[in-house]
């Protein structure tokens, strides 16, 4: 059955207050008599930036002399970004802080970015690790997590204390609901679990997906342009973003079922339904980066292409008695960067930076060196783990 005009009627009303009382909530913790900045984590997808619309919207509404702090814009990208939604959260940064500079706002924007020595290309071709998967993901915590950890820990350090606006919804998910559980104490701030110095603000938690949605679609956004190339993006990858990720309790988001944009290269999930759905939509130039992708994931449990030690030189048995083998070997490890290197021929993308490759043959060098100089180790290298 359909809604009625009275029903309609409430469901605008409803739709009005939320955000009314978003609003008010917004303005009234910027007003607090303290001088601590706020650091929005913006992913690029619907949500972040709902949160982000709404602050700066708020911000312009404020005379020049009431923006007294600074609202931080971070972003993060993994240098293995989905190339679409990366370069569509590069160019929306630009426009907000092109905006921010144009009316005076005390907006800062930042895109962090792994270290280069734990960059995906330096720990998988360099360092051998194997492709992740949900039992070995080690990609999150060193590309994801540490980079943003840092940007934010800095400027606490700075002031003092930060406060983090996360756009994260109770009605997204089950996994997203007890996250959001994680930090209800009844409160409007609520310490972050990892960060010192951290009070975490979800002004969006309660709205629901057709809430965000139809603001998006009916309000553009205060620094330029349109919100529909985001509205594409997710029409186009049947998906959506992979979250800004500050917790390790927080990273199962990252790498689910769900078709979430992320990285093009992550072999968390059996399939990359958000780049299967870019080339489904005419993006057939992604395509050799799903087979590459594919091909990582399908030799990770060679044990043909495993060396027998971990990097420490010890061997794994389990408490089962099962062998772990270590890392790539380092013919796999060449072949892979010989793959990569013409997976850039094919494309025309820049897909591994030089710095990186130079690390990566400093590790090569290094291991050479190592296997040259030292006998087989002895028994005692032999490790149970749990």
């Amino acid at each position: 059955m359909g809604l009625d005009s009275a029903e309609v009627i409430r469901a605008d009303d409803d739709h009005a207050q939320a955000f009314q009382h978003i609003r008010a909530e917004l303005l009234d913790e910027y007003r607090q008599p303290h001088p601590y900045p706020w650091t929005i984590d913006y992913s690029g997808g619907k949500d972040s930036t709902l949160v982000a619309h709404l602050v700066f919207e708020m911000l312009m509404a404020l005379p020049p002399s009431e923006r007294r702090r600074q609202v931080h814009i971070v972003a993060n990208d993994t240098l293995v970004e989905s190339p679409l939604v990366v370069q569509h959260i590069i160019d929306s940064i630009t426009e907000i802080e092109n905006a921010a500079l144009a009316f005076g706002l005390p907006v800062v924007t930042k895109i962090t970015r792994p270290a280069p020595d734990q960059s995906f290309w330096v720990n998988l071709i360099g360092r051998g690790y194997p492709s992740p998967n949900r039992s070995f993901r080690w990609c999150t915590d060193r590309m994801k997590i540490l980079p943003t950890s840092r940007y934010i820990r800095s400027q606490a350090d700075t002031a003092g204390q930060v406060i983090l606006l996360l756009g994260v919804r109770r009605t997204e998910s089950a996994t997203r609901a007890a996250s959001v559980g994680r930090y209800d104490n009844g409160e409007r701030l609520n310490k972050h679990n990892d960060l010192q110095g951290c009070m975490v603000f979800r002004p969006i938690v309660e709205l629901d997906t057709d809430d965000v949605w139809e603001f998006l679609a009916l309000n553009e956004p205060p620094w330029g342009g349109s919100h529909l190339k985001l509205i594409g993006l997710y029409r186009e990858a049947s998906g959506g973003e992979c979250p800004v990720v500050t917790s390790k309790e927080d990273a199962p988001s990252c790498g689910t079922t769900s078709s979430r944009f992320g990285c093009w290269t992550c072999t968390v999930v059996e399939k990359d339904r958000s780049l299967e759905g870019f080339v489904e939509s005419g993006y057939a130039e992604f395509s050799p980066l799903l087979d590459f992708r594919d091909w990582l994931a399908s030799i990770r449990n060679d044990k043909a292409r495993r060396q027998a030690r971990r990097r420490d030189g010890r061997i794994t048995i389990t408490d089962g008695g099962v062998f772990v083998p270590g890392p790539f070997t380092l013919q796999t490890r060449s072949e892979i960067f010989e793959r990569l290197r013409a997976l850039e021929t094919e494309t025309g993308q820049a897909l591994i930076s030089e710095e990186e490759i130079g690390l990566i043959h400093e590790i090569w060098a290094e291991e050479l060196a190592t296997y040259t100089n030292t006998r087989p180790m002895s028994v005692r290298g032999i490790r149970k783990d749990k």
